[in-house]
């Protein structure tokens, strides 16, 4: 029997008990937002931990940074063979708004061909195919590379240490190229491979006026409302083409090519499926982009969360004392998170008028990310999705951002290959996420190919 078909029988033959492991992770509450969960963390990275060594690891360990605890392990197959580094995240988003979910966000369930709970795709489902991937190749005797295992708790807010933990353990972080799965194919019948991530960077603005809320009646029109206030600078920083008006925001930004433009439209999609799978009548933003190159290529402003005054029921006719909101900017290659945050700063407060004031604060970014597709890892990628998809994969650039990607280029000096297999309907980051167990299922085999793939191609280069 070949390899594929030993690692492919085994994933049938221990599928249903691999997503009953999987449901025990998805039921630790792990939000790395909200510090009550902070026992949940360290119970989650021990589960970890202990699942590591089932699945065939020679150590595994929980190790402790200046925030959440980090998942180290590590299977040697053969000491001369390439070393893998895979890295993944355990913590999840908070759960919010929780009355919209139709199971506890904790309690997993299967329904439809899918897992439904917090973390079940982003992104406990996708880092628990590599533990498996790993089992299955070990119990068919077929894994070729070393592998390193590097599960944080932090992602979901920019983990903010793990670079310095990465400083601090380069040599116990030596590979040939990092690998992970926390990102999406554009569809089941079109796989792609991300290529490229947008930076990020965070901000949260309060706008303060008096030094109590005020009888709306007795103030109105003679003291300046926060949140009046707030909302126009919000609305000052876009314009009617869909543009980002902070100045010198686009001059680092890397403007594709005419013909990088056309490769990256040859990517199938259709306006009226997306349009209809997220309940809209159109879509927008800037001007003379496409949807694609607007959320892959291009750099965007959002408000995540907005908050002032009175938001009970009934009434309460007041003049806010303060009003606060927090925005992310997705940034492109060549753009600084550190640079935009300043710059976002000082537009803010030129922008402010008198009677309140502004305090701006940086919550977390990282750099955009790009992945060539002439990388060894990237063809061994390619090549693995061809074979479990049938269908040779697009190279494509994400809209979303893993901020600690970048960082590790820096730090470690290694590139990463973003092998995910999430859909649009996960739902990630919203009630009701959810994780197809055919791609659960299909991931685990294709990271074994990847591995395969991967050795004899630096087999054939040495």
């Amino acid at each position: 029997m070949s390899a594929e078909n030993a690692v492919q029988q085994y994933i049938r033959e221990n599928g249903q008990r691999f997503v009953e492991e999987l449901s025990e992770l998805l039921r630790i509450p792990s939000i790395s937002a909200e510090s009550a969960h902070a026992p949940d963390m360290l119970r989650c990275a021990e589960w970890l931990c202990d699942a590591l060594l089932r699945s065939g690891a020679d150590r595994a360990e929980v190790m402790s940074t200046d925030g959440n605890p980090v998942v180290y392990a590590e299977k040697t197959a053969d000491p001369a063979a390439p070393t893998v580094l895979v890295y993944g995240h355990y913590d999840v988003m908070p759960v919010n708004p929780a009355g919209e979910w139709t199971n506890g966000p904790f309690d997993p369930v299967i329904r439809e061909g899918r897992i439904w709970a917090r973390g079940a795709n982003d992104d406990k489902g996708q880092s628990y195919m590599h533990l498996k991937a790993m089992e299955a190749m070990l119990a068919t005797g077929t894994l070729p590379c070393n592998l390193k295992f590097m599960l944080e708790g932090e992602e979901e807010i920019g983990s903010a240490s793990l670079g310095k933990w990465c400083t601090e353990h380069q040599e116990l972080l030596k590979a040939d190229v990092i690998l992970v799965s926390d990102t999406s194919l554009l569809g089941w019948k079109t796989p792609s491979i991300t290529c490229g991530l947008r930076g990020l960077c965070y901000m949260e603005i309060e706008v303060t006026g008096p030094n109590k809320e005020l009888h709306s009646g007795l103030y109105g029109g003679a003291v300046a409302n926060p949140a009046n206030v707030l909302a126009r600078l919000i609305a000052a920083l876009t314009d009617e083409e869909g543009r980002i008006t902070i100045p010198h925001f686009y001059d680092t930004v890397r403007e594709l090519t005419p013909a990088e433009r056309e490769a990256f439209g040859k990517a199938s999609f259709c306006e009226a499926a997306y349009r209809k799978g997220l309940g809209i009548r159109s879509t927008q933003g800037e001007t003379g982009y496409t949807t694609m190159e607007r959320t892959g290529i291009r750099p965007s402003l959002d408000v995540n969360g907005i908050w002032s005054g009175y938001t009970g029921e009934g009434t309460k006719t007041v003049i806010p004392s303060k009003a606060c909101a927090k925005i992310s900017m997705r940034l492109v290659p060549d753009q600084d998170y550190r640079q935009i945050a300043r710059l976002f700063e000082e537009y803010m407060q030129a922008l402010a008028p008198a009677g309140v004031s502004v305090n701006v604060r940086a919550l977390h970014g990282g750099y955009p990310y790009l992945t060539p597709t002439d990388l060894p890892a990237y063809r061994a990628a390619a090549a693995a999705v061809e074979e479990t998809f049938g269908k040779e994969p697009l190279p494509y650039y994400s809209g979303g951002s893993i901020p600690i990607i970048s960082t590790f280029e820096k730090v470690l000096g290694l590139k990463s290959v973003l092998l995910g297999f999430g859909l649009d309907q996960d739902a990630i980051h919203s009630p009701n996420e959810s994780y197809a167990l055919e791609n659960f299922y299909r991931g685990i085999d294709t990271i074994a190919r990847f591995h395969r793939h991967f050795a004899a191609i630096l087999k054939s280069h040495a």
